[in-house]
């Protein structure tokens, strides 16, 4: 995937008009939208800063500023630090059910990558303890992994495992997501007890998600079950909003 700024084409913006009643900057960001969704600019690419695009449309900076922040906010357009203006596909929309964000990734085109920045065996906490079902103190495989779908961080995903699954390798876990690694050991995940929530995102996620310190995330904490009732994994995630939702039916009794 290229990072390079990719030059659009020359009648993208040749029928703006100026003069009418729709605004300027919702034209632009409505032409930028659909050369995105079409992919004539393709995910992956660099938008020309504001004063190179004001420039070239002759057209305000502020105006440009505002078309930007429109498909910042659908989530088409992300603000890199050392990079500027990329382009992406879109939030990820993810249905609330017993998958893994891989797999979900992977289910809507997404191209998903995973580094993993913690692979180790930790004394259980008192919390990870109760919901894992073993005694405190007792050794858990502690992952962190960060998701990053086409070469955007989207997630922080935190896991601890009871023993049995300590031999999980760091190499499976980038290739596949857990509960994909899960499944391939005979388990199979039937219920889970699931919070979803939002705060702050602390100074080292916001480092490693790319944004703001003090942003907001969305987080997710699970714990998963398997058909024995064994608790096999407990989850703390966290998803920058600007990429991610997560989509649920709510049905009337």
């Amino acid at each position: 995937m290229s990072s390079e700024s990719v030059p659009w084409p020359a009648d993208l913006f040749a029928d703006l008009d100026r003069s009418g009643p729709v605004p300027l900057y919702f034209q632009v960001s409505q032409r930028l939208e659909q050369a995105i969704t079409t992919g004539v600019i393709p995910a992956g690419s660099r938008l020309e800063n504001e004063i190179a695009i004001s420039e070239r449309l002759a057209l305000s900076r502020p105006t440009i500023r505002r078309a930007i922040q429109e498909l910042v906010d659908k989530g088409m357009l992300v603000r890199r630090r050392g990079i500027g203006t990329q382009v992406v596909h879109g939030q990820v929309s993810r249905p609330v059910e017993l998958t893994s964000l891989h797999e979900d990734l992977e289910q809507t085109g997404r191209a998903p990558s995973t580094e993993i920045l913690t692979h180790e065996l930790v004394p259980a906490d008192q919390i990870v303890a109760e919901l894992l079902g073993i005694a405190e103190g007792t050794q858990v495989l502690h992952v962190r992994r960060l998701r990053r779908t086409d070469g955007t961080p989207i997630a922080l995903l935190e896991n601890f495992l009871p023993l049995a699954h300590a031999d999980i390798t760091e190499q499976a876990l980038e290739t596949a997501g857990l509960y994909q690694v899960l499944r391939s050991r005979g388990v199979s995940i039937r219920v889970a007890n699931q919070s979803i929530g939002a705060r702050r995102a602390t100074t080292d996620e916001a480092e490693i998600l790319e944004v703001t310190k003090g942003s907001p995330v969305l987080t997710m904490d699970r714990t998963a079950y398997d058909d024995s009732g064994n608790a096999v994994e407990v989850g703390r995630h966290c998803y920058r909003p600007d990429l991610y939702h997560f989509e649920t039916r709510l049905v009337a009794r």
